[in-house]
């Protein structure tokens, strides 16, 4: 599902928009107190995801100050269809989401996503919470072990460095993905600093060379359960 030239392709087919949606995001962040917890290549791989497989259903745990959810739901909104599941023991987001892309394409669910039903079909699912093992072990067996086939999976803290650090939840990730032969991809400037330099030599070809929100924390991961070898 991930690849280097499938990503490229995203970026070029998918460029005015993606375009677009950056400078929405950047005076979205000038205007709000967001507190962003994506930086720009992994928000824009999300984004990117979303339009190019347009999922019905796209299911987000975790969204703090909703950087992540507007991303989500501008895609949304330029596929002109879909529904977004969002789960978090903390509001903020509600406040920080514009209205504009909210309405019946949002649903918000507080609380412990652990108490939760979630919907059982989504076609994109982002995880960005409670950056424990303890916690990935739990969405590893709980939620990531019941995805059909065809799902496209992010889940960020992963890679803070070249590897995950022991006993976090990107060592627990990268063990569950191990045990079931799925590949996966990141464009972390510690964990694959090559693709992660690569997407940005796109980025400046395409007029994107500007940065939307100058942070260096990237170390999201991204693989698709139809990799599952049977």
């Amino acid at each position: 599902m991930y690849s280097v030239d499938t990503l490229i392709g995203w970026y070029r087919e998918h460029a005015a928009s993606l375009r677009a949606a950056r400078e929405e995001q950047r005076e979205l962040l000038a205007g709000r107190a967001m507190r962003p917890k994506l930086d720009d290549i992994e928000a824009e791989i999300s984004y990117l995801t979303v339009r190019a497989l347009r999922p019905h259903t796209v299911v987000e745990i975790g969204s703090f100050r909703g950087w992540s959810t507007s991303w989500l739901l501008r895609a949304l909104r330029d596929n002109g269809a879909g529904v977004l599941h969002t789960y978090d023991r903390v509001d903020h987001a509600v406040r920080t989401v514009p209205d504009e892309l909210t309405g019946a394409r949002w649903t918000f669910t507080p609380g412990d996503v652990r108490d939760a039903e979630l919907p059982d079909d989504p076609g994109f699912l982002l995880v960005d919470a409670a950056h424990t093992a303890g916690f990935a072990r739990w969405y590893t067996a709980n939620v990531l072990d019941r995805l059909k086939p065809g799902v496209a999976v992010a889940v960020h803290d992963v890679y803070h460095g070249r590897r995950p650090w022991p006993n976090s939840e990107g060592a627990v990730l990268l063990r569950w993905l191990r045990e079931r032969g799925i590949a996966h991809l990141t464009a972390s400037r510690h964990g694959d600093p090559d693709l992660h330099d690569h997407l940005l030599g796109v980025k400046r070809r395409l007029r994107m060379a500007a940065p939307v929100h100058t942070g260096t924390h990237d170390p999201m991961a991204f693989f698709g359960t139809r990799e599952l070898r049977t």
